[in-house]
Parts: C-alpha cells; structure tokens; sequence
C-alpha cells in the first residue's frame, strides 16, 4: 500500500537524485562511508553507525549476511500508520511518506526487529537520551502527513516531550 520499497520516484527530500532511499538514508546516517564505485556515489559498501536506538556503535558492511545489521527504521511504522489515518492517504502521498528521511533512521538491525510495528504507547528506544528526539520526530511525521495518534500514545508521547531539553 505503500508503493516499492525505497523507491527514488518520491516527492521528499533525496528524491529524484538517482539514487535508492535505503542507501540515502545509509550515506546520511553512517560515519567514514565507502561507496561502490559506479554508482554514480549510489551505493554504501561500507560505514559506521552510531545507532541512536541503543547507543552502540556498529561498523556496516555490505553482504548478503552482513547488511542487515544495520537497517532502515520507519520512525512511524507503516503498520501504524496505516491503521491511524495513512488508508485515507493518496498512492503518491504513501509513498512520499515511506520514503521521506524525515520518519527514516539507519539503526541496528536487532533493536529495529525488537520495535516491530509499535508506537511510542508500546515501543521507546532503549538509549533513554534518544527519547526525546524519537518522540519529537513522530509527533512531527504524524503531524505532517495528518496521522493520528491513540489515547495511550499521546500520553506516551507527552511525557517524553516533557523530558526534552529547552
């Protein structure tokens, strides 16, 4: 419902430019990136995280058993999404939204399997100091593209804010 996954035909940022959204969001996110030459700088071969999730660092290599490692988090999940108001979405503004860098982070790939589909009520990251800006930044995703949010996630989301530096 969502349209091709990490698709470049999108009207968000990195859009247009050649290039898939995973490896965008992986050239944005990782540290000392190691492009493949060819790829018109397209391609991330290798890198370093800092994974705002749960605070480790991880070093990135592409692999058929090492890629996923680290993966591309929807902030707010499409799951989510759907079920508080994406159905109401256009096909273009779906995907627009599962691609904007906005609701994209690169995290380790086994806290991203650990956060499945959940939203702020049901899921935080384990980094406590990350808190703040994953609550900010679903607020800000749902807000843009006219998601809602349940009783229990608003209250979830409050009180992260409400931990937020001035």
């Amino acid at each position: 419902m969502f349209g091709q996954t990490w698709s470049d035909d999108v009207d968000v940022e990195f859009g247009h430019n050649g290039c898939d959204t995973r490896n965008d969001i992986l050239r944005r996110d990782l540290q000392d990136v190691r492009l493949k030459p060819g790829t018109f700088d397209c391609v991330v071969l290798s890198g370093h995280l800092l994974d705002p999730y749960s605070g480790k660092e991880i070093d990135f290599e592409r692999g058929k058993d090492s890629s996923s490692r680290v993966q591309i988090d929807h902030v707010v999940a499409l799951s989510d999404a759907w079920q508080k108001g994406a159905q109401q979405l256009t096909p273009e503004q779906r995907r627009n939204f599962a691609n904007d860098p906005r609701n994209l982070l690169a995290v380790d790939g086994s806290v991203n399997q650990a956060k499945g589909d959940g939203d702020a009520a049901t899921w935080l990251p384990p980094n406590k100091a990350f808190r703040c800006y994953y609550a900010a930044q679903q607020v800000l995703v749902k807000w843009s593209y006219g998601l809602w949010v349940t009783e229990s996630e608003k209250a979830a989301l409050e009180q992260q804010l409400r931990s937020c530096p001035q």
